[in-house]
């Protein structure tokens, strides 16, 4: 497989460090353009960063995003403009955001995902499956835990597992969603989904997606422990989507789940 040249966006984030500490231990690709929303005044893995402009994106053949919404759209704007692919980890999406990140996967392969994690796809698959079987007499429920320095919540994370929820009913998600708690020790079920978000520490990340009958509760859970886990399941993506043409494509598509 030829190189893929890469451009990594929000370098000085959190996942933007790990996605450059990860690209030294993957040979598929080759680091040649980072991106951050203000000035740096040196070279980070011999690449003086720069901001999201057309020129910082000229030469890359993929885009890999884990930042805000605004500097996601300022990017798959340049990125549209240029025909290079997107693999968007940024979470906190709005729903009519949502729809234009779809407007512009008509134009280059977009894949987009709350969470790179395989065991987190497969939990949402699973989520599925269980709001499918389980029905209507049990009530469900999501809780999540982040590093005290993460803003949006419930995280994109939890979100995903709630559209999981809402596939398996055949259910419209929005309308479903319910109270969105944080920082709760405790939190109730309710005819819709409630959420609750804590933010403490520097934990990398825990869901629980709860089901109650009210006679028995199952529980389903995942705890990530190393970062690590999320650029190389963005790196998978990556890679996949070298093939592909322009369309909105998720992390199931490249795990193959139906």
């Amino acid at each position: 497989m030829k190189r893929i040249n890469l451009a990594i966006t929000g370098c000085m984030g959190r996942m933007g460090q790990q996605l450059i500490k990860s690209t030294k231990a993957d040979k598929n690709f080759k680091l040649i353009a980072l991106t951050e929303n203000r000035i740096i005044n040196r070279k980070i893995s011999g690449i003086k960063p720069s901001l999201n402009t057309e020129q910082a994106f000229k030469k890359v053949n993929l885009i890999i995003d884990f930042t805000t919404p605004k500097c996601t759209f300022e990017v798959l704007k340049i990125a549209s403009k240029l025909k290079k692919r997107v693999v968007i980890g940024t979470t906190g999406f709005s729903k009519k955001e949502e729809k234009l990140i779809k407007k512009y996967s008509k134009k280059i392969p977009i894949l987009r995902a709350g969470n790179m994690s395989l065991g987190i796809n497969l939990l949402m698959y699973l989520t599925e499956i269980a709001s499918k079987s389980l029905g209507n007499n049990f009530l469900s429920k999501i809780f999540e835990i982040h590093h005290k320095h993460k803003k949006d919540h419930p995280s994109g994370t939890a979100l995903m597992l709630g559209k999981g929820i809402a596939v398996g009913k055949n259910k419209e998600f929005y309308k479903l969603i319910g109270k969105k708690y944080l920082n709760k020790k405790t939190f109730p079920y309710g005819k819709k989904i409630n959420f609750n978000s804590l933010r403490k520490g520097e934990i990398v990340g825990k869901h629980e997606v709860t089901f109650s009958s009210g006679k028995e509760i199952i529980t389903l859970n995942h705890e990530a422990f190393d970062r690590a886990l999320y650029s190389e399941g963005a790196f998978t993506a990556a890679k996949w989507l070298m093939n592909k043409k322009p369309g909105l494509y998720s992390m199931r598509d490249v795990l193959n789940f139906k």
